[in-house]
């Protein structure tokens, strides 16, 4: 079990990788492995990745806080626009061209009528053909851009008030799911945020330390398999409104898991941080996007990868990862490089002398 300040200083969650390489998986045997995979409940894996969206926003964002007494905005939507939008747009690009060279008719087969809505990070209210994954990523965007505002753009907000904050907007989201289904998706952020505010702080920490020890991720790991894997018996059990209970539960288990595994010891934490589940983690943004496409791919190039089952799903995971891989290396790592490129150059302009008259131009601005 590590301290707090052992774990202020921990730089890599690298078992958090392992489990988004899990949630990668999932989400495609959810869409491709058929009827055997049914108890899998594979779509429950978005609701990984937006605990750990969560998480780790607001976890470095309160890091950056804490060392330079304000989080830049400026550097936040920065970092977040060259990590997401450069690889989003060339798959989107993908899919477009692809389609066009199949003969599927972009007007007929309504992708030109569903393209403005996921160029503009709202396919959630229009999914696109190959692409309807992608409405997750709409959420996401929408969380990077307002929880900064709310959590760190208006000054330095207390322990009390940022946690209040979280939780006021996780029961918000929750009583908005009846008049916007989508708005249920933001609850896993938002309590992934939560989780983040607890641990970085001194006593909230001190609450949830039991949660770091091995044996007690080990224990929310199995009750989240269990949950995950009788999702429907469990909702049946509880109301007529169990599914939403369960996934709350559900929800809850995945945040609770994540403290063992920042802690970095015991066996899960060692299995999900092996180089083969770091591998997939890391391209699992990549995968995520390009399923769509390698599945109509290769159920065109070869037809026993049509029907949907396991040998489908893990053609498609397979060749899914060495495309991701092809975006993960040309496109996701320089296009964050640029990133990082442009927020020093930002910070440098910012040391230097301040000149005597100011320019005319910049006078003007």
């Amino acid at each position: 079990m590590i301290t707090h300040d052992q774990y202020l200083g921990t730089r890599r969650f690298a078992a958090l990788d392992g489990v988004r390489a899990i949630a990668a998986v999932l989400v495609v045997v959810f869409h491709y492995g058929g009827p055997n995979w049914e108890r899998a409940n594979g779509w429950i894996g978005v609701h990984l990745f937006f605990v750990l969206s969560g998480f780790l926003i607001t976890t470095l964002a309160l890091r950056e806080e804490d060392r330079n007494g304000r989080v830049s905005l400026a550097e936040f939507y920065i970092r977040r626009g060259f990590r997401i939008l450069p690889v989003y747009y060339v798959v989107l690009g993908v899919v477009v061209v692809f389609a066009y060279f199949r003969g599927m008719g972009l007007r007929h087969s309504g992708i030109l009528a569903a393209l403005p809505w996921n160029v503009g990070f709202v396919g959630e209210f229009h999914q696109l053909t190959m692409f309807g994954q992608a409405w997750t990523l709409g959420v996401e965007q929408k969380f990077y851009l307002v929880w900064p505002l709310l959590a760190f753009g208006v000054g330095a907000l207390g322990f009390v008030k940022r946690l209040s904050l979280s939780l006021g907007l996780v029961v918000l989201m929750l009583a908005l799911i009846p008049f916007m289904p989508y708005a249920g998706a933001y609850s896993p952020i938002l309590i992934g945020c939560t989780l983040a505010i607890v641990l970085h702080h001194r006593k909230g920490f001190a609450t949830m330390r039991v949660f770091t020890h091995p044996v007690a991720g080990l224990v929310v790991a199995a009750a989240l398999v269990a949950v995950q894997t009788m999702f429907a018996e469990i909702a049946e059990l509880l109301s007529d409104d169990g599914g939403s209970i369960t996934g709350t539960i559900y929800i809850l288990l995945a945040a609770l898991l994540v403290p063992s595994l920042v802690a970095g010891g015991g066996p899960l934490a060692w299995v999900l941080s092996r180089r083969p589940m770091r591998f997939v983690g890391e391209r699992s943004y990549s995968l995520y996007l390009m399923q769509g496409v390698v599945a109509v791919a290769l159920a065109g190039a070869i037809p026993q990868f049509a029907p949907h089952r396991t040998l489908t799903a893990v053609a498609v995971t397979i060749v899914g990862l060495l495309a991701a891989d092809l975006l993960y290396r040309w496109v996701e790592v320089p296009m964050i490089d640029v990133g990082r490129r442009i927020i020093a150059r930002r910070r440098a302009k910012k040391t230097l002398p301040v000149p005597a008259v100011a320019e005319p131009a910049l006078a003007a601005a």
